[in-house]
């Protein structure tokens, strides 16, 4: 009888389990949509606005174009400190989509010491702010309850500080990673070398292209259009990084109310059978009892 009482515990416990995690997995669905949408649009601007950079850098680079000679468009062959800016999750329950971003930076933070280059880590999310923490890795700048409601203003402070260090000879890049959304099922790593800005290959349409620069030697243009590339970017990797977030949570939490299923209909047989052999023992019981009594 209490191993029954026991089993019947466990079912009741599974079952206010499964409840959760399919409560959790509707409202991760609900706010996807939304967040899927802005990530959608953001996309589409980040890519023209990248595009146009690098058309800008390639210019600049070969031809010297209309003078804009600028910091932001020379390669550097030999970095000796660099930023690195990465977007996790507030909250976990995400299944491994943190994990993902973590262990990309990690593996950063190992190839660019081979190089005996510094890294700087700017940190967005408390999942990554707290397992840095614990690893005893210096963090620059820490940022938390931003990736869960990210900002275009948000995105500005933090991506302010790392580019005037880079414009001030500081550091010698920017690197962007986050786990970015490609599908309801799927996460996509992407790293994001900011600054310097690579120019295309010289055979891609960028390269191509006859774009001029008039009035030659105004910078003002090009100063506001940098600026902007700067901000888009970090905002888009805020608005990318959540709606991927809450696909990898809508799936962690489909596969927990799946396993929780499986392990109720488990303890549901495991329950009859002790329940079977509960009931053979009191009719043998009975039977010897009686026998007794002839």
């Amino acid at each position: 009888m209490a191993n029954l009482k026991e089993i019947k515990r466990k079912i009741k416990s599974v079952q206010n389990t499964q409840k959760t995690t399919r409560a959790m997995k509707l409202v991760s669905t609900a706010k996807l949509r939304k967040a899927e949408e802005v990530a959608k649009q953001s996309r589409v601007y980040a890519a023209k606005i990248n595009e146009v950079l690098s058309e800008i850098a390639y210019k600049v680079n070969q031809y010297k174009s209309g003078n804009l000679e600028s910091r932001f468009f020379q390669p550097i062959e030999q970095p000796s400190k660099i930023d690195i800016i990465f977007v996790t999750a507030d909250k976990g329950l995400c299944g491994g989509f943190n994990v993902q971003t973590i262990k990309a930076v990690k593996n950063l933070l190992e190839t660019h010491k081979a190089k005996k280059v510094k890294v700087r880590l700017r940190a967005v999310g408390r999942k990554g702010i707290e397992f840095f923490n614990f690893q005893g890795v210096e963090l620059l700048k820490t940022y938390a309850g931003v990736s869960s409601a990210p900002s275009y203003e948000k995105a500005q402070e933090i991506i302010a500080d790392a580019i005037d260090d880079f414009s001030n000879g500081v550091t010698d890049g920017v690197v962007l990673v986050h786990n970015g959304y490609m599908n309801m099922i799927s996460q996509e790593l992407k790293i994001n070398d900011i600054v310097p800005v690579d120019p295309p290959a010289a055979s891609s349409d960028a390269a191509l292209s006859l774009m001029e620069f008039e009035p030659v030697g105004d910078e003002k243009i090009l100063e506001e259009l940098m600026k902007k590339y700067f901000e888009y970017n970090m905002y888009y990797a805020l608005v990318d990084s959540l709606a991927a977030e809450h696909s990898a949570r809508m799936q962690a939490m489909d596969s927990a109310t799946k396993n929780a299923k499986e392990r109720v209909e488990a303890l549901n047989i495991a329950y009859n059978k002790a329940r079977q052999e509960s009931i053979t023992t009191e009719l043998i019981e009975i039977i010897s009892g009686v026998e007794s009594m002839k």
